[in-house]
């Protein structure tokens, strides 16, 4: 696969969207996951659109709600813009209870197209290899970063996991090994 510049574009736009945004009670910016996000999905066979989406694939959430979506559509295409659409669980500031959303976009996933779970799937081993080297750190005060809490978190990981576990892909393996290291940590550290 050959990127163009549409990739450059969608890289600058998403530098320029969440250029004020930090990691969860850190100081390093948002963009070091969508870059990491968009590496793996390159790594693991994406597309051009499907490397866009990666780099957006939070821009919905976090910048715009629908408004941000249809200039998504506008400027990288319905492909990509479908793609980002299904990585969304939530449209509305403030959000909606965090539970509820993650049961709705868990049900939206079991149907969702390759190209999705692919992105969703990048997602989430970028964001468990963050949780496990965090955990490491940081031990049992990492859960006060997130909605979930420590059990919602570990249960949402695991719903995620095993859902792709379907596709048997080599991403579905690496994100079941994090997620199982993730488990790992959290058990030992309740003895």
């Amino acid at each position: 696969m050959t990127l163009t510049d549409r990739f450059a574009d969608a890289l600058t736009y998403t530098c320029a969207l969440h250029a004020e945004q930090r990691r969860k009670a850190s100081d390093v910016p948002y963009i070091s996951h969508l870059l990491g996000v968009a590496s793996l999905a390159i790594e693991h066979g994406a597309d051009e659109d499907e490397s866009i989406a990666a780099l957006l694939h939070d821009a919905v959430e976090d910048q715009g709600g629908a408004e941000q979506l249809e200039a998504i559509r506008a400027r990288f295409g319905a492909r990509v813009a479908t793609i980002v659409d299904g990585c969304t669980d939530a449209y509305v500031l403030p959000k909606p209870p965090w539970r509820e959303r993650k049961e709705q976009h868990l049900e939206e996933l079991v149907e969702a197209d390759a190209s999705i779970r692919l992105v969703v799937g990048c997602d989430k081993l970028h964001n468990a290899r963050a949780l496990v080297r965090d955990y490491v750190e940081l031990g049992e005060a990492l859960w006060q970063r997130f909605r979930g809490g420590r059990d919602g978190t570990l249960w949402y990981y695991r719903a995620v996991a095993d859902l792709l576990a379907r596709d048997a892909s080599p991403l579905s393996r690496e994100l079941e090994r994090e997620v199982s290291r993730m488990e790992q940590l959290a058990a030992n550290a309740r003895r």
